[in-house]
Formats: C-alpha cells, structure tokens, sequence
C-alpha cells in the first residue's frame, strides 16, 4: 500500500469512528504499529487528528475559538503536561476544568472518553459540546471577554452545588507563597472550584515558578498534586516536593519520539 493511500485510509477509519486505538488501526490496514505512529504524527501536524492517552480521535473542521494566551514556553510543552495529566482520568470520572492554555490541550487529549466535565471555559465547552460521550455542565455566570471564562457570583452559586473527583487548575504565577492569579473574580471562582474537588491537581509549565500575579488563589499546602514539564529547574522540584505535593514531570514527546525513531 503507498504511503498517501494507507494516510488515507487512516483518516478515513479515524473520521468514522471519531476514535480509533493504534493497535487496532495497525491491524485493520495490516502494517506495524511503528507505522502507524508515524503516520498520525504526520497527520495531526496537518491538523487531520489528534493523538490521545489512549488512542487518536479525528479533529472536527468546525473551527473553536482559541484565546490568545502568552507564554514564554513552547506548545510542546503544554501538550507533554497535558497528556500526562490525560493519564490521570479513568473513565466515568467527574473533572473539573478551569481555562488555562493548558488545561485546553488536556480537553483536547480527553475527547471522546465516558466522562463528566465541569468547566466555566467557553473554549473548553466547545471541544466537548459535539462529543455524545462526554457529559458537559458549562458553568453559568459573568463572561470575561479576554478569556472567555464564566466568573463570579453566580457560578460559585453553580460550583457550591456540585462535586467533582478532581479539578484540574492553571495559575499565572506559583512561589513559595503558593498559587497568584490575575483577575479578583477568577480567583474566587477557582476557590470554589478547588472546594468542590476531591483532589486538586495543578497544570504549569516551567515559566511559571518563581512568579507572582495580582491576587493569591492559595498556598502550596492546598495543591494535592502538580504536573510540569521537564525544563521545570532542580531547586523548584525541591521546593514543591517539600512542599508534600506529589509532583509529577511530563517527560518531551519530541525528544523521546527522536530517541525511538
């Protein structure tokens, strides 16, 4: 089989399930599993699909609005965080998602799995809105125009109301005074978040420790866990294993990809 006509037919076998493992496609188009990976690679740099803890699912061409964040670290990295983080959810799991650039490549990574998500991110809403496997509550209240994150005192109303086995946050800044935010409104939203969670677990990526932002959300000791990624430095590890937060380091993809090939 040509290369173009085996890429094909993995897009086509991907598209009409939404969600495909690679062991399965492997043997479906008869080629080895190496084969395959290489192929979805390739694919989802075209924006085709997108590999999965798990699997691949098949990228929708409905565009989702994507909010501008800045970042001093590389998508790669987010998304080395993200997928470890993926690894965390079992299927019928109740999460909860905040609106960090992180935590939008984790529902990326989670798409068609039997779950629950709570999220206050329109642009984490809409990834799973069209996903029938996937229970979604969007949480009401007050919408900020930059982040597109319901905030405020009606969505606290909705958060006191629910429970969820494990919130997944992001924060602006992270030292040893714990973690800051920038916006009043956000911070009292994801107290509430953080209240309804059985465990919280920190998504941040290595640019942001050593900083501070406008308002503390809380101190290290409420973190349960924190996932990072791998350029995070030796004396930060220190400090938040100190701290007796399970610290977990997303190791690069793209090293360990070179590494394999």
């Amino acid at each position: 089989m040509q290369t173009a006509q085996r890429r094909s037919e993995l897009t086509e076998l991907i598209k009409k399930s939404g969600f495909a493992r690679l062991n399965d496609l492997a043997k479906t188009i008869q080629v080895s599993e190496s084969t395959v990976r290489r192929d979805l690679i390739l694919l989802e740099k075209e924006g085709v699909v997108r590999r999965t803890h798990g699997g691949v699912v098949y990228c929708s061409s409905k565009p989702h609005f994507v909010p501008a964040f800045p970042t001093t670290v590389t998508s790669q990295q987010k998304m080395d965080i993200a997928l470890l983080a993926a690894s965390l959810v079992d299927d019928g799991d109740t999460i909860l998602l905040d609106g960090g650039s992180t935590t939008l490549e984790l529902a990326r990574q989670i798409q068609n799995r039997q779950i629950q998500v709570v999220t206050n991110s329109i642009p984490v809403a809409e990834i799973f809105c069209e996903d029938e496997h996937v229970d979604l509550v969007l949480l009401g209240g007050f919408v900020h125009s930059r982040s597109q994150l319901a905030l405020g005192p009606f969505t606290v109303s909705m958060l006191q109301q629910l429970h969820c086995r494990r919130a997944f946050l992001s924060a602006a800044g992270i030292n040893e005074h714990g973690l800051f935010n920038s916006n009043l409104l956000l911070v009292e939203t994801e107290r509430a978040m953080i209240a309804c969670a059985d465990t919280l677990t920190v998504l941040a990526d290595s640019s942001k420790f050593g900083r501070s932002s406008t308002v503390n959300l809380c101190p290290l000791k409420d973190v349960d866990e924190m996932i990072v990624d791998s350029a995070i430095l030796p004396e930060w590890k220190q400090k938040i294993e100190s701290a007796s937060i399970r610290l977990s380091v997303a190791e690069n993809k793209t090293q360990m990809e070179t590494e394999l090939s």
